[in-house]
């Protein structure tokens, strides 16, 4: 006689409709029926939203995340494209001068390709694909205000809904409970609260202020699908200062300009070009001469690298995970949180297919393998940013310069050779883990050559230079 069928589906609450929590509702609808919890209330389409501010600052996806995107969710790369989007080749369609001041090689021999739009696009689209779902609800205007069980398990979530003054609060019961609420989680204080120990926090803050501002794509460059244009900061030269052009739907660019203690851009708009044309190249100013701008210029200084290492409490419940910023958040000039949230909503799929969503220990095991993609890109932002002045408590280690000065060797034999560019971006795309560094596409051409001279100036071709006046 074959088993009977369960009376009815796990319940799971998924706290906040950001690219994490709609990720892991995507994730979880194969074994649950899911309820997304939402503080907001969502735009019908590609527009802003208050609890997404960094929203108007470049946004890309490295190909690890593209690749997640459409193992989640089937053709989902596709539906943004078709709305405007852009995969870009990765250096092919960028210009890219490292934080040691090398220009990278435009090589088109690697597979990355990484995906650039506005965030206002990518979230709208993800919302729309997402939502459609039958086994998702969603509830707007509700904000999570504790767990519900205890120490052992937790069994669901406490919410409030509606405004101040017409609020109600209702217990919403859970099989899991996953806590995608973004860098303003409130998961420690709610663990403690159900007898649990502080969980370990590390932050290395390099000071990073961001300022941002829309311009009208120049001349015939929004023709010639334009390419990225890149400066990184130099941690050894603070304070570090850099910029990105990110062309994005609609002919327009999006371009970021950041700085750490002592450099940051301001709000000014009559500064913005100027501060662009002071960075260690001025490339990103002088392709702004031309521009018209769209609007005011936006900051931000929420950048600071903060990570909760929850996989490594001693004790941790039932029924309850924590995803995305909520886990860790990460200086935005490295582009990684969108990528590892479709890795760690992959990585809670592959949990589930392996163990029973309401089987004593999966929320554990959910916990420990979403760690993974956070710690890639963890090491990845700190091994740089904790180089700049004030950024942590204590200097970095010898290990750490080690590794940093390697790194620095493996950047400038990328910018010059496609085999150790692939290697590089294996592990930048978060597709591969750290040690690629050293296998021998790296290896090989870093200690024997043939050794390319390094490029002198931003890698432009002469129609891209006319094109933008």
């Amino acid at each position: 006689m074959p088993d009977r069928l369960p009376a009815h589906r796990p319940a799971a609450v998924v706290i906040g409709a950001s690219v994490t929590g709609l990720l892991a509702a995507a994730a979880l609808t194969e074994f649950a029926d899911v309820t997304v919890v939402e503080r907001d209330l969502l735009p019908e389409g590609p527009e802003p939203r208050r609890g997404v501010p960094q929203a108007r600052h470049a946004h890309l996806v490295w190909s690890g995340g593209v690749k997640a995107f459409d193992e989640l969710l089937p053709g989902l790369v596709g539906e943004i494209v078709a709305r405007g989007a852009r995969l870009v080749h990765i250096m092919g369609d960028m210009v890219s001068r490292a934080p040691n001041e090398i220009w990278f090689r435009r090589f088109t021999s690697t597979h990355h390709r990484n995906l650039v739009c506005t965030r206002d696009l990518l979230d709208a689209v993800i919302r729309d694909r997402v939502l459609a779902d039958e086994r998702i609800t969603l509830r707007q205007d509700t904000t999570a205000e504790g767990l519900l069980g205890d120490g052992t398990r937790v069994t669901g979530v406490r919410v409030r809904t509606g405004s101040s003054t017409g609020a109600e609060e209702l217990d919403l019961p859970a099989d899991l409970v996953v806590d995608a609420s973004g860098r303003g989680s409130r998961a420690p204080r709610w663990l403690t609260a159900l007898g649990l120990p502080e969980v370990t926090e590390r932050e290395v803050n390099a000071g990073v202020a961001y300022a941002t501002r829309l311009y009208r794509a120049p001349g015939t460059a929004a023709d010639l699908d334009f390419p990225l244009v890149n400066v990184q900061a130099n941690p050894a030269d603070a304070p570090g200062r850099g910029g990105i052009i990110v062309p994005v739907e609609g002919d327009r660019w999006i371009v970021t300009l950041s700085g750490t203690r002592g450099g940051e851009p301001t709000a000014d708009a009559d500064a913005f070009a100027d501060f662009a044309l002071g960075l260690g190249d001025p490339v990103i100013g002088e392709l702004l001469k031309c521009a018209e701008p769209l609007g005011e210029v936006a900051t931000t200084r929420s950048t600071a690298n903060r990570r909760r290492y929850y996989e490594k409490l001693p004790h941790w419940p039932d029924g309850f995970t924590v995803l995305g910023d909520a886990v860790a958040g990460y200086n935005p000039v490295y582009g990684h949180g969108i990528t590892v949230a479709a890795q760690s909503a992959l990585a809670l799929r592959k949990v589930l297919r392996a163990t029973a969503l309401t089987a004593p220990g999966t929320a554990r095991r959910i916990q420990r393998a979403t760690a993974r993609p956070v710690a890639a890109a963890w090491d990845l932002a700190v091994g740089q940013d904790a180089f700049y002045p004030g950024a942590a408590d204590s200097p970095p280690t010898a290990v750490e310069r080690f590794l940093a000065r390697f790194v620095d060797r493996a950047v400038a034999t990328g910018a010059r050779n496609p085999r150790a560019l692939g290697a590089l971006l294996d592990v930048m795309s978060l597709e591969k883990p750290a040690l690629r560094l050293f296998s021998p596409d790296m290896l090989v051409p870093m200690l024997f050559g043939p050794k390319r001279p390094h490029l002198d100036a931003a890698p432009l071709t002469e129609t891209e230079r006319r094109a933008v006046g």
